[in-house]
């Protein structure tokens, strides 16, 4: 039977993984099986960025996390898996699935985004959502537009006006 002092470290990491997962507002379990050890700090470093962080843990701690907050990921809990905890929503994300496009070794599984369970199709679609300051830009240029069209428009009015005396 396990010791005490045992029990105790793994009852302390499964409340790391709630509150952990409490904390984060996008949550993504990926096998990283054949990445080098440079590739995953370089995954890491890029993470860290933005906030977010990479752990690995025991399937057994995590399945017993996700079964104290009521989500159910069984089907992804099998081989060697990492977990991103991100504190925003999408930098994490674009930022994993961009890293997944160019390392066909790691391996999207599930996530969790905003407390709800989300799956490949779901993360994929959040990573190919514009980052805040393309969306300004992309708002900007829509309104810039209405602008210039009425400054032409008083422009050529006024030609008109001068053409009349």
């Amino acid at each position: 039977m396990a010791s005490e002092k045992i029990l105790n470290e793994k009852k302390e990491i499964v409340s790391e993984i709630i509150d952990n997962i409490k904390n984060s507002e996008s949550v993504i379990l990926f096998q990283y099986q054949g990445l080098t050890v440079a590739e995953m700090m370089e995954l890491r470093n890029k993470l860290n960025a933005v906030s977010s962080k990479v752990r690995v843990y025991k399937n057994t701690l995590l399945k017993r996390a996700l079964d104290e907050l009521n989500i159910n990921m069984d089907d992804f809990l099998a081989g060697p898996n990492a977990i991103l905890f991100g504190e925003t929503l999408l930098e994490p994300i674009k930022i994993i699935a961009e890293y997944a496009k160019d390392h066909e070794k790691l391996n999207i599984r599930v996530g969790i985004i905003s407390g709800d369970v989300a799956g490949l199709d779901v993360i994929k679609e959040y990573a190919s959502i514009p980052s805040r300051e393309g969306l300004l830009t992309m708002l900007s240029a829509g309104m810039i537009q209405y602008v210039r069209d009425l400054s032409i428009s008083l422009n050529l009015y006024a030609e008109k006006l001068e053409g009349k005396e």
